[in-house]
């Protein structure tokens, strides 16, 4: 017989320095400044064009985001440096996403009332690794004292979705009792602060999530999951080429050629009708209304584009209250955005209440989990 299963807890690690966008375009103009005057010449003779400043007005309005949570916020807000100083730490060392991770696990479990000795499995789901072996998954199992198995999963933005989805599996067929879904996304580190268009839009921050059995999880505040949809559409217009095959020496691949790059328009224009057809087939499949959904939690890219999502599910304008931001604050945090969503805004869920949570993003990769509070 198949496993009920619930989420009884969630964790967030949230770091404890911040930018605002004013921070953040004081140092992006400084560097402007100094590439422009550099330049002069080549800009004057047509052969190089000209930076463009930028302005905390025109991030709030592309974005939605009004400050980030990041590791290191001198090294980003440096003009001769632009990016975080994350240094690298000994072999003998936790890792900065073993630490997060950890975080953020310690609260889910906390919050679920269960103790380490419960947990059979780890599943780090981001986007961004720190390395690509070992696993983070088994170097976290280790730092927590969590006997069984852990592995590493990469679907982007909707990797928590994924890992929500491999993790409810494992606890529906009994292959485990409790599971970790961990999401430490440390995405300043590959964003591009010299790109006018990007450098705006990530910050860092992990989540996580206990996916066990009904039976045996504190009654309070469980989460049944009443159903999983994933989709997936390869595409380019989200990508990240960084990788061993590309080291810095490597020809043929320019140093913003392996950060984040996307074709922003392209993406709103696909993604937007991917997600909104995923969420309302998943809903209807399920004999749910739309209309009856107490809340979405949505990935938290950019608040136009889950303004959009929410409309054509609902079929009518979304209120906070059906679909809460916390982009203003954190800003796109990868996998991690939706979870934290949910992980602020499900207080006043009621009993019997239905939610859905949504993560989406390169791939295409598109992710939902159907909840009803117990």
């Amino acid at each position: 017989m198949a496993q009920t299963v619930v989420i009884s807890g969630t964790g967030l690690y949230t770091p404890e320095q911040k930018i605002s966008n004013e921070e953040l375009v004081e140092s992006f103009n400084s560097y402007v400044a100094q590439y422009n005057a550099e330049h002069a010449d080549a800009i004057a003779a047509g052969s190089v064009q000209p930076l463009q400043p930028s302005s905390a007005e025109f991030i709030e309005k592309a974005s939605g985001i009004r400050s980030r949570y990041v590791l290191d916020r001198e090294g980003i807000l440096d003009p001769q440096r632009m990016r975080p100083r994350l240094p690298t730490r000994g072999n003998d060392e936790p890792s900065f996403m073993c630490d997060m991770g950890a975080a953020a696990s310690r609260e889910a479990l906390q919050q679920a009332c269960v103790g380490v000795e419960a947990v059979d499995g780890i599943i780090v789901a981001c986007s961004n690794m720190q390395r690509p072996y070992p696993a983070i998954a088994v170097e976290l199992q280790a730092a927590l004292g969590v006997e069984g198995w852990g592995y590493d999963m990469n679907v982007a933005c909707a990797s928590a979705a994924f890992g929500i989805q491999a993790a409810a599996d494992a606890v529906r067929n009994g292959s485990a009792r409790a599971v970790l879904v961990v999401s430490p996304e440390i995405c300043s580190g590959h964003l591009n602060f010299c790109d006018r268009d990007s450098h705006f839009i990530f910050g860092d921050a992990a989540t996580a999530v206990l996916v066990s059995a009904a039976e045996g999880a504190p009654a309070a505040g469980q989460f049944e999951v009443l159903g999983t949809r994933l989709r997936t559409v390869f595409s380019n217009n989200i990508r990240n080429n960084r990788g061993f095959l590309n080291r810095s020496e490597s020809p043929g691949r320019s140093e913003a050629d392996r950060l984040f790059v996307q074709n922003g328009r392209r993406v709103f224009k696909d993604v937007v009708p991917m997600v909104s057809e995923l969420i309302s087939t998943h809903l209807r499949d399920l004999g749910i209304d739309p209309h009856s959904v107490r809340r979405f939690y949505l990935h938290q890219a950019n608040l136009a584009m889950n303004e959009y999502i929410a409309r054509r599910v609902l079929g009518r304008d979304a209120t906070a209250d059906d679909a809460p931001v916390i982009l203003d604050e954190y800003a796109n945090t990868s996998s991690a955005g939706s979870v934290i969503a949910f992980h602020k805004h499900r207080d006043d869920i009621q009993a019997d209440d239905v939610v859905v949570l949504s993560g989406f993003g390169a791939g295409y990769s598109a992710g939902c989990v159907v909840m009803r509070k117990h």
